[in-house]
């Protein structure tokens, strides 16, 4: 295993059984990411991609085989004991937002960093300034859910996502609810993520979120089949866009 590598799997399969029938969603994968990676998982419709991401965040545990984070096994631990990996190492977007409406933006996102870090000030300060590196101004701050727009709510999501640090985001169709405009300004913030040293494991059926990957992987009947590198996001770099399309054609999608 290389030295960089921050999750790994081993012979990891997951099945479910339905109607007496059992499902085999995935299959003896064996799967390496590394550290500051920008991941994307794609493949047709039951597949077994979101699967695979809870399998590799530990939400949900595999059937066989092992998922590793930084060469520790992470499959055997107790619930509890996943519930704190997950806490204190992943960060979460999803295709909704999930913010508590009840609460303010700001809240929703200091409510999950005080689980880690008690100093309520610290909490507030880095919030803030993680909204405000995300064009999201103090008038968005003070508003419930329910008062801003798709893609501030997708984006303040992201900001809950880094507020305790973590070393891996996982991200499931993080614009598959949003308009192009939205859906852009969400790309731009996961990419700027990354930049900065994050890495980023998203899974997604839009070609125009794929193309901000540096790594394409093409999922089908619970295994990867193919896989496409295409090395840091450029904008308007149309080369690395029409190496994307043919994989994808290659690939059947």
């Amino acid at each position: 295993m290389m030295n960089n590598t921050i999750l790994s799997t081993n012979k990891l399969c997951k099945t479910f059984s339905s109607g007496g029938l059992q499902q085999h969603v995935l299959k003896n994968l064996d799967l390496e990411i590394c550290k500051g990676d920008y991941t994307v998982i794609m493949g047709p419709s039951g597949a077994g991609k979101s699967t695979l991401l809870y399998a590799l965040s530990g939400m949900d545990k595999p059937t066989i085989g092992e998922v590793s984070f930084m060469g520790h096994n992470i499959s055997g631990l107790s619930n509890d004991k996943l519930a704190v990996f997950r806490r204190d190492h992943c960060g979460f977007v999803f295709q909704q937002s999930h913010l508590l409406d009840s609460m303010s933006v700001l809240d929703n996102i200091m409510a999950c960093g005080l689980l880690v870090n008690k100093n309520k000030k610290a909490v507030a300060e880095r919030a803030k300034q993680l909204l405000k590196g995300f064009n999201l101004d103090e008038n968005v701050w003070r508003k419930f859910p329910s008062q801003i727009s798709g893609g501030e709510a997708q984006r303040s999501a992201i900001v809950r996502a880094l507020i305790n640090n973590p070393q891996i985001v996982f991200a499931d169709e993080p614009t598959g609810a949003l308009n192009s405009a939205n859906g852009g300004a969400v790309l731009n913030a996961l990419t700027e993520v990354n930049k900065q040293g994050q890495t980023i494991i998203m899974v997604t059926h839009d070609m125009r979120s794929a193309w901000r990957g540096n790594r394409i992987l093409y999922f089908r009947d619970g295994g990867i089949c193919g896989e496409c590198l295409l090395g840091a996001y450029e904008s308007g770099n149309t080369e690395r866009h029409t190496k994307l399309k043919n994989f994808l054609s290659e690939m059947g999608w």
